[in-house]
């Protein structure tokens, strides 16, 4: 059975063992007291999953939704997303389980969600910055949220961000069902979703860390279907 609560932190995970025990202890520091985190596993080799059932039997705040197979970013957060719908959600706050994004940030975006329905703690405001990469992964990035602002003919500047707060209406609003993007163009997808359908979107700086330990899930793949899934959200909307 679910549990019940306003709040909800969803973390997909694929092998991050090293890092989701500290990042649920520094989350549940920043965290309101009735709030859930969901793990979203998808059957990590390296026993991300075990982690998350022990964590899940130490504490009931904690619950573990295990996948069968890794099918990719935007099908474990869309799970992710549902689960924590039925759990009574009011406000789903989603992030990367790898340290990148500061766990301390996440009182800053609940309180900007007091006034707005999605929330992105971003990189290309200013205030906002990344740290620890290197020059060529900077210049994709900041390219990639360039590129998919321009061809969606949105406003926001950190299209790509992941780090979000977003209400319980949108995501009813935005058919998570018909949601097709598999990597990080999901990012892109669910803002745009959301702005298309009128809902107030605010950016609150932050900084973004490469990751402390493991290995980057960024890859060509990744990036290809960014680049040709973004012109595709812009034609579904015709």
């Amino acid at each position: 059975m679910t549990a019940r609560a306003d709040v909800w932190l969803v973390l997909p995970t694929y092998e991050e063992a090293e890092n989701l025990e500290p990042l649920v202890v520094a989350a549940r520091a920043e965290l309101p007291g009735d709030s859930r985190i969901l793990v979203v596993d998808d059957d990590s080799p390296d026993g991300t999953g075990r982690i998350a059932d022990r964590l899940a039997a130490e504490g009931d705040d904690l619950e573990v939704l295990h996948r069968p197979a890794k099918e990719g970013l935007g099908p474990a957060y869309v799970a992710g997303f549902r689960h924590a719908l039925a759990g009574g959600a009011g406000f789903v706050i989603q992030m990367d389980a790898d340290f990148s994004h500061d766990p301390t940030d996440i009182p800053r975006l609940l309180a900007a969600a007091g006034d707005a329905d999605l929330v992105i703690g971003s990189r290309y405001v200013d205030g906002g910055t990344v740290a620890g990469w290197g020059p060529l992964r900077r210049t994709i990035s900041r390219g990639g949220s360039a590129y998919a602002r321009g061809v969606l003919g949105v406003e926001v500047r950190d299209l790509t961000g992941g780090f979000k707060v977003i209400r319980r209406e949108v995501l009813e609003t935005i058919d998570l069902g018909s949601i097709s993007s598999l990597g990080y163009a999901f990012q892109v997808e669910v803002t745009y979703r959301a702005v298309r359908a009128g809902f107030r979107v605010v950016e609150v700086p932050v900084t973004f860390r490469d990751r402390r330990v493991g290995q980057s899930k960024m890859s060509g793949e990744i990036v290809v279907e960014a680049a040709l899934g973004v012109p595709r959200m812009r034609m579904r909307k015709r």
